[in-house]
Order: structure tokens, then C-alpha cells, then sequence
């Protein structure tokens, strides 16, 4: 199995629904653009979550930080930018760059940083209890 790359980035153009009255992303709606960062991240390995999970394999977010530096507005597109930064035999750690590289009518210059963010994932078994990666996850 070809080795998980260690950075990625995917584009999203922001949705209405993804926005408060006022067209500004609102700050729930990062948490979905960031599992999509990891899942393509680990997507270059030629497996997907979907696969992981059918083997017992289950990741499970323990701890989350996000920093909101900028605004993001609705027909924005935004890049998630995604690293893998380090882990254990159990768990994963990925730190992310939300970036606006598409504005219409943009006053400030792009691209523009707009969030930073990390997270921790735990690896788990159907039952919720801890276990090891797959050797070929843990030693990325």
C-alpha cells in the first residue's frame, strides 16, 4: 500500500447553507471542511475511511482546536490545507490552514488565512475501545 501523504489540500466553494443571515460562514461549518481535508489526505493511499472502517478500524476525533482568524463569506472558495504532524501507535495528529483563494470583489489581497486549526484522532474498534493503527498508518 502506497505510504499516506503527509500534506494535502482540498478546494470548496462555501455553500448558503454553510452561512449565517449575513453570508459569513459560520464557525460549525469548518469542522466538516476539515474532515474532508483528512479523509482526502489519507484517500492517497489508495484507501478511503469507508474501507478502514469495514476492517474494524475507526478514527475518532479527541480533541479538536480551531482558531478563526478572518471572515469567510458565502461563494467563497476556501482550501484546506492538511498536514499530518505526528502521532502514536494509537493516535494521529493533523494540523490544517483554511485559506480564501477566491473572493469576488476581494478588498484585501489573496489569498487570505482564515482559520488554523488541529486536531487529535484516537484509533478505536467497533466497540469503542482503543487500539493500535495499522502499521501501515503508524508509521507514516
Amino acid at each position: 500500500m502506497p505510504p499516506v501523504s503527509r500534506t494535502g489540500s482540498s478546494s470548496i466553494r462555501v455553500r448558503y447553507c454553510e452561512c449565517d443571515p449575513m453570508g459569513v460562514v459560520h464557525h460549525a461549518s469548518y469542522i466538516p471542511w476539515l474532515e474532508i481535508g483528512r479523509t482526502e489526505l489519507l484517500r492517497t493511499s489508495g484507501i478511503s475511511y469507508k474501507t478502514l472502517e469495514e476492517r474494524g478500524v475507526f478514527l475518532v476525533i479527541v480533541k479538536l482546536d480551531v482558531k478563526y482568524r478572518r471572515p469567510v463569506l458565502y461563494d467563497d472558495v476556501v482550501e484546506v490545507r492538511t498536514t499530518w504532524v505526528g502521532g502514536s501507535r494509537i493516535k494521529i495528529e493533523h494540523e490544517y490552514e483554511v485559506v480564501v483563494t477566491q473572493r469576488e470583489n476581494a478588498k484585501d489581497p489573496l489569498p487570505i488565512s482564515a482559520a488554523v486549526a488541529k486536531t487529535t484522532l484516537a484509533c478505536v474498534d467497533p466497540d469503542g475501545r482503543p487500539m493500535e493503527l495499522p502499521e501501515w498508518l503508524a508509521s507514516r
